[in-house]
């Protein structure tokens, strides 16, 4: 088997570790330093498309939507978006890390068919909460992967997404009819007590990391009343 080769590291905000992208032949991965290890692999991908999938599902024909995806990841997010959404749309990637970027602008960006390369995207290098915040009815849908479920786990600032008060700025940047989607590694029936407090009508999906295999992870479906 060949070995693993470091193609870069990028230091997380905070404190909150080193993030290394190392590729093995077609195989991609990116992990965080310390006992979390490994965050994402280039084989495993079903469930970050299946967050876009069921979170812009009510957009397949809207004209001139507006998306915003948290967290670059390696594509397969905002790829995802880009399909289910029309020629019109605008997709908004979001990511606190120039350099998981730059990967993707790399050969990193091969993985998911280099989706920022598409017109249509917009990139905002910093926290995406900061695109949320006092934007009243501007988006048709938000996809959030941006830590390991709602809490902070990565960057502890990630803490303000999923409190009351962060979920009540989504619910008002939200058109009616908008939808929430938040990417988790398992369930959380507090998140979901949380999300339905600030009004949103809320539905828990269980999604497979490999199409009908592999780890169960969970999709938060929160959509403004």
């Amino acid at each position: 088997m060949k070995p693993w080769i470091e193609l870069g590291t990028a230091q997380i905000p905070n404190n909150g570790g080193i993030l290394t992208l190392r590729q093995r032949d077609r195989e991609f991965s990116i992990s965080l330093s310390g006992p979390r290890g490994e965050l994402m692999n280039s084989r495993r991908f079903n469930s970050e498309q299946q967050l876009s999938v069921l979170g812009c599902a009510h957009l397949k024909t809207q004209q001139n939507a507006r998306i915003v995806v948290g967290g670059m990841g390696m594509g397969y997010t905002l790829a995802a978006a880009l399909e289910a959404v029309p020629s019109s749309a605008e997709v908004i990637v979001a990511d606190l890390i120039p350099e998981v970027v730059e990967w993707n602008r790399g050969p990193l960006g091969d993985c998911a068919g280099r989706p920022l390369d598409d017109s249509r995207v917009a990139v905002h290098i910093g926290d995406v909460a900061e695109l949320l915040v006092q934007r009243d009815g501007e988006y048709d849908a938000v996809l959030l992967d941006v830590d390991n479920g709602p809490e902070g786990l990565t960057h502890s600032d990630n803490n303000w997404l999923y409190s009351i008060e962060g979920t009540s700025s989504i619910y008002r940047s939200l058109s009616r009819g908008g939808m929430l989607a938040v990417w988790s590694a398992s369930p959380d029936t507090v998140y979901v007590s949380r999300l339905k407090k600030a009004g949103f009508q809320v539905e828990a999906k269980t999604v497979r990391e490999r199409p009908g295999k592999g780890a169960r992870h969970t999709i938060f479906l929160a959509r403004k009343r």
